[in-house]
C-alpha cells in the first residue's frame, strides 16, 4: 500500500542534515580508501585546497599534512581565517571570502561549500586560526559545535590548522588512508605551484620544473623524443610521445586535477591535432597524431564552473566572464607556441611525424586484421562462447549499474563453482581455458590473432576505448599457487600493454579467496593468510579442522557464496609508482636473463617457508 503524500510528506533539512544524508553530491562518493578518488582523500582534498588558494595569492610557501592513522592534520602558513569568523567559515554553508573574486581570483573553491561538508562527515574536527599573536580554536563533532575556545595568545606564525577523523559510520569500520594516494595528491600540488613545499609526515614534495617533472614522474616507459614543456599567462602544457597503446592525459584547473577531463582538455586534444597537420601540412588522422601521447595542461580561469562539487570536470566554456572561449584561448597558445617549438626543435619535429606515420601504418594494418577476425568469429559462432554474461552492465539506466562486475578464472571447474553462485543480475564470468599467451613484445594485432583475447576484448567491448566498457569493475580469479600468480602477471600484463586506461581509470581488481578453511561443528572461519590461521585456531581451540584450498575449483558454490558477496575481497591493480612499466614488463615478461634468475633465486618461497613466516 502507498503511503499517504500529504503536508507531513514535506521535509526541510539543514545543511548539516543534507550534507550527511546525501554526501555523495559534495564529496561525489564514500568508499573505504582503496580507490584514490574515495571520500576520505576527498576530505582532504578540500582542506588542502584552501592552503593552496592562500599561497596562490601570495601568502604562505608550505603546507604540512601530518597522518597518524585515521587523524589528519594540515597546517599552513598563509593570513589565517578571521578569528571572528571561524565558526561561520568552517561550518556554515555559503560563507567564505572566495565570492570576491579581488581577493581569490582565480580560485579552487567558489561556492563555501567544501570545508563545511570536511567537518558535516567527520566523527572530530578542529580548527585553529593564528592571526598577528593571537589563535582561536573551534571544536566540532559530525558537524556540531562542541566547544569554542576563548581567543588566546599565540606566538606561531599566521596560518590555519585543521584536524579531523573521517565518520566510520559513513566511510566503513576498515576504511583506511593509503599513503602512495596522498603521495600523489600532494605531487599535483607540487607541479602545479612551483616554490611551494608541501610535507606528509615529514617527506617534502616540491617541484622545481612544473608539468615537464610532472611527465618525467609518470612515463611508463622512455619517450620518443624529449618532452614538449610550453609555458603561457595562465597556461601551461607539456607533452611526448611513448611506445605504449591509448593517450594519457593529466589535466587541471586552478591547481585542481580535473581526473575527467572537460572543456580545457578538449580544446587542447583539438589544439594539438590542428597545430600538428598545420606544421606538416597533411591531414593526418586525429587518433594517429594522438596515439601513445603523453600529456599535461593546467589553465587557470576566472570563476571556473565545474560539473559537480567534487570539481573533477570543468564545465565552464570560456576563461572568465568576459574572456575568449576555451577553445580559442588554447588553441591560440597551441598554434603559436607549438610552431615555434617544432620549427626551432627539428629533431622532435622529424621523431613526432615518424611516430603519426607509425601510428597510421598500424591502424590501417589491423582495420584489415580485425574484419577478418569478426568474420572467423562470425562464422565459428565464438561470440561470446567464454562469457556467462550478466544482466546490468555499466552505463545501463539502474541503480545497480556500478555494481557490475566481470570475473576472469581460469578452467570450467572454477567457473562453474562462481557462475552456481554469483548474482546474475551484476556479475558475470569470463573462463580461461589455461594459461594466456604472454603478449609481452607483440604488437596489438595479436588481440585478433588470439581467439581467447579477441573474445575478452568483446566481453569487455573496449577495442574502441573505455566510452563502452561493459562492467565497472574487471576482477582476477586466479588460484593462490605458482600458476594462477603466473596466470595473474599474464593478465597483467596484457591489459598493462594494450588496455592501460583500464588500470589508470581504477577498474581492475585481483579476487583475493582465502588460503584456510578453520572450522569446529559450531563456527567456521575462512583465512587469508597464515597469521588470520593460527588467529582461528587460537579462538575455536583443540577441536578445529582445517582445510588447505589449493584451488578455486575446490571451493564449493555455497562457499564461493562469502568470498564474492557482501564479504568480497578485491585488491586495485593501480600505476601508482608505477615509474617504468616497461622496464618492468621487460624483467617479469621478457626473455630470461641471469638477474631475474638471480631475482628469483633471492626471492623464493616455498610453501613450508610461508607456514614458518
Amino acid at each position: 500500500m502507498a503511503q499517504a503524500y500529504t503536508e507531513a510528506s514535506i521535509k526541510t533539512l539543514s545543511s548539516l542534515e543534507h550534507i550527511r544524508l546525501r554526501p555523495g553530491m559534495y564529496i561525489g562518493r564514500l568508499g573505504n580508501g582503496t580507490h584514490a578518488e574515495d571520500g576520505i582523500y576527498v576530505l582532504l582534498k578540500e582542506t588542502v585546497d584552501n592552503s593552496i588558494d592562500e599561497f596562490t595569492m601570495g601568502q604562505g610557501r608550505k603546507i604540512e599534512v601530518e597522518l597518524n592513522e585515521r587523524t589528519v592534520r594540515v597546517r599552513d602558513y598563509g593570513r589565517g581565517i578571521p578569528l571572528g569568523k571561524l565558526i561561520d567559515c568552517v561550518s556554515i554553508i555559503n560563507t567564505g571570502a572566495k565570492y570576491d573574486s579581488e581577493t581569490f581570483q582565480k580560485s579552487v573553491g567558489l561556492n563555501g561549500i567544501g570545508q563545511k561538508a570536511v567537518n558535516a562527515l567527520a566523527i572530530a574536527y578542529r580548527a585553529q586560526s593564528f592571526r598577528d599573536g593571537q589563535t582561536k580554536v573551534v571544536e566540532f563533532e559530525k558537524g556540531k559545535l562542541r566547544k569554542d575556545h576563548k581567543l588566546a595568545k599565540a606566538d606561531e606564525r599566521n596560518g590555519t590548522l585543521i584536524e579531523f577523523v573521517p565518520d566510520e559510520q559513513l566511510f566503513g569500520k576498515d576504511f583506511r588512508f593509503r599513503h602512495e594516494f596522498i603521495e600523489d595528491m600532494l605531487w599535483n600540488y607540487a607541479f602545479l605551484n612551483r616554490g611551494l613545499t608541501l610535507t606528509l609526515n615529514g617527506k617534502p614534495f616540491k617541484s622545481e620544473n612544473g608539468l615537464r617533472d610532472l611527465l618525467q614522474k609518470n612515463l611508463s616507459g622512455e619517450p620518443l623524443y624529449p618532452i614538449v614543456h610550453l609555458e603561457g599567462e595562465d597556461i601551461e602544457v607539456a607533452f611526448t610521445h611513448g611506445g605504449h597503446y591509448g593517450e594519457e592525459y593529466y589535466s587541471f584547473v586552478n591547481g585542481q586535477h580535473t581526473t575527467m577531463g572537460g572543456t580545457h582538455l578538449l580544446a587542447f586534444r583539438e589544439a594539438l591535432t590542428d597545430t600538428v597537420r598545420n606544421f606538416f601540412k597533411k591531414d593526418y588522422d586525429a587518433a594517429d597524431i594522438r596515439q601513445s601521447i603523453d600529456a599535461a595542461i593546467a589553465v587557470r580561469v576566472m570563476e571556473p564552473v565545474f560539473e559537480s562539487q567534487t570539481k573533477t570536470k570543468l564545465g565552464s566554456p570560456a576563461v572568465g566572464p568576459s574572456g575568449p572561449t576555451l577553445k580559442d584561448f588554447v588553441g591560440k597558445f597551441m598554434q603559436q607556441s607549438l610552431d615555434v617549438f617544432l620549427h626551432k626543435n627539428k629533431e622532435t619535429a622529424e621523431a613526432l611525424r615518424l611516430k603519426i606515420e607509425e601510428n597510421e601504418h598500424e591502424r590501417k594494418e589491423l582495420a584489415g586484421i580485425r574484419g577478418i577476425a569478426r568474420e572467423r568469429a562470425k562464422k565459428a559462432s565464438l561470440h561470446n562462447r567464454k562469457l556467462r554474461d550478466c544482466r546490468v552492465h555499466l552505463g545501463d539506466r539502474s541503480a545497480r549499474a556500478e555494481e557490475c562486475t566481470l570475473f576472469i578464472v581460469e578452467g570450467d571447474s572454477a567457473a562453474g563453482s562462481l557462475t552456481a553462485t554469483r548474482d546474475v543480475q551484476t556479475q558475470a564470468v569470463f573462463a580461461l581455458k589455461g594459461k594466456p599467451l604472454n603478449t609481452y613484445g607483440l604488437s596489438k594485432k595479436v588481440i585478433y590473432e588470439n581467439e581467447e583475447f579477441h573474445l575478452l576484448q568483446s566481453a569487455l567491448n573496449i577495442e574502441e576505448g573505455l566510452d563502452g566498457l561493459r562492467y565497472n569493475k574487471v576482477v582476477i580469479a586466479t588460484d593462490a599457487d605458482v600458476d594462477g600468480m603466473h596466470i595473474r602477471l599474464l593478465l597483467i600484463s596484457f591489459f598493462l600493454q594494450f588496455f592501460p586506461d583500464l588500470i589508470r581509470n581504477g577498474h581492475l581488481y585481483v579476487l583475493d579467496t582465502p588460503l584456510f578453511r578453520v572450522r569446529t561443528k559450531k563456527k567456521t572461519i575462512y583465512c587469508y593468510s597464515e597469521g588470520e590461521k593460527q588467529a582461528a585456531i587460537a579462538e575455536l581451540g583443540a577441536s578445529h579442522e582445517i582445510t588447505r584450498f589449493k584451488g578455486l575449483g575446490e571451493i564449493s558454490a555455497g562457499e564461493f557464496k562469502d568470498f564474492i558477496g557482501e564479504n568480497i575481497r578485491l585488491e586495485p591493480i593501480t600505476l601508482n609508482h608505477l615509474h617504468n612499466s616497461d622496464e618492468l614488463l621487460s624483467f617479469f615478461m621478457g626473455k630470461n636473463t641471469p638477474e631475474r634468475q638471480d631475482f628469483i633465486i633471492d626471492n623464493l618461497r616455498v610453501e613450508k617457508d610461508l607456514v614458518q613466516v
